[in-house]
């Protein structure tokens, strides 16, 4: 089956980016090199193409009780205008997806999830919406996305885009049009302005880098203006592929689906319980997530740093005393800290702190040792 394009895909091609397949869409991965970018987020910022990412509204009468009965986190517990991440698991335990809830009203949900699961996730939702009452719309192919992250993110949103975007905390968002908003506007009814694909979008204070940043979505139109408007912008903004968007989440701990996460890889195995809300009760994989919980799991996401420059890859084994306790989910040396680290997925009695292991990579095997999996502090503004 061929690959989808996203909105953008032509300036990709345009800027001479080198294009690969991603999650079935074809996506630039670098622009200049990973390395360049991936400094030009952490330093100053960077723009990324993330319209291959999936969208689902929920609205109606039993919106709020359905989505909590989906996703692992307690969506009760914040106010429209908030946002939260956490997981739809299995009964099992298991990870269906890791996605973002936005809260517009208590009827009115925007869930975004991985490229790569949007025709399994949709699949998943509307089979487990019988019973509620809601209208469930599969809105990915409507709606284009950037994300403008780093430091220097909020003026350029502000000067460059003119969207003024200062007043928002993080995880916190707002659903704009041509003007702000008018006063004594809900959020709810801006929300429903935005899903009829008029000149409205949304923008957020988020983002997949662990610096500070913004998510903006809108009509494919209006997408394609505010990248143009960020490329002619004198270089305030470069343009950045998945390449650095890998290693920029990965320095910081954040998970990637079909790495650190997957249907074998509960968020508790994977260090993510602080995300699943045990004493909320009816989510579907609560009962197995709060066994493990309690009873312990057999295997854990854990950091490695090695004490070479050797890069172990996704799937190389992770040896004790020469017999294989897990695999690398994700390793690089990385560009921050200039350090070759890995997440990996091991037996659980080899998890602890400062325990010494080995990494096979190809006929040699490194020496590594457990550590925490966020290799570089992230710099969130959260006030």
């Amino acid at each position: 089956m061929e690959n989808k394009r996203t909105c953008l895909y032509d300036k990709h091609v345009a800027l001479g980016a080198l294009i690969s397949p991603f999650g079935g869409f074809d996506m630039p991965i670098q622009y200049t090199s990973i390395e360049d970018e991936h400094r030009a987020v952490r330093t100053a910022c960077g723009v990324f193409d993330v319209s291959h990412m999936g969208e689902v509204t929920v609205s109606g009468r039993d919106a709020e009780r359905y989505v909590n009965h989906i996703f692992t986190n307690d969506i009760t517990a914040i106010r429209p205008g908030e946002i939260l991440y956490g997981m739809m698991c299995l009964p099992d335990g298991g990870t269906v997806d890791d996605l973002l809830v936005y809260k517009a009203a208590p009827d009115s949900f925007l869930l975004v999830i991985n490229a790569a699961n949007i025709d399994k996730d949709w699949q998943w939702m509307r089979q487990n919406a019988d019973g509620f009452d809601i209208d469930l719309q599969n809105r990915s192919d409507d709606f284009g996305q950037i994300a403008v992250q780093g430091p220097d993110s909020e003026k350029v949103v502000e000067e460059v885009l003119g969207i003024k975007c200062a007043d928002l905390t993080f995880y916190t968002f707002k659903t704009i049009g041509n003007e702000e908003l008018p006063q004594g506007t809900t959020q709810g009814a801006a929300f429903s302005s935005f899903l009829t694909l008029n000149s409205s979008l949304i923008i957020s204070r988020t983002g997949y880098t662990g610096e500070d940043g913004f998510e903006i979505y809108g009509p494919h139109d209006y997408i394609r203006g505010c990248w143009d408007r960020l490329m002619a912008s004198g270089g305030r903004c470069k343009p950045c592929g998945l390449g650095c968007r890998d290693t920029l989440r990965f320095e910081v701990g954040l998970p990637l689906y079909g790495d650190e996460l997957s249907a074998e890889i509960s968020p508790v195995m994977a260090g993510l319980g602080m995300f699943c809300k045990l004493d909320k009760a009816g989510f579907i994989g609560r009962e197995a997530l709060l066994r493990q919980k309690t009873e312990g799991v057999a295997r854990k996401v854990v950091g490695i740093e090695l004490a070479d420059r050797a890069i172990p890859r996704h799937g190389y084994a992770v040896l004790k005393d020469g017999v294989r306790i897990g695999e690398v989910t994700t390793g690089y040396h990385t560009v921050s800290t200039d350090k070759s680290v890995c997440m990996a997925l091991i037996d659980s009695s080899f998890a602890k702190l400062g325990t010494e292991v080995d990494i096979q990579i190809r006929k040699k095997t490194f020496r590594g040792t457990v550590v925490k999996k966020r290799f570089y502090d992230k710099h969130y503004k959260k006030s």
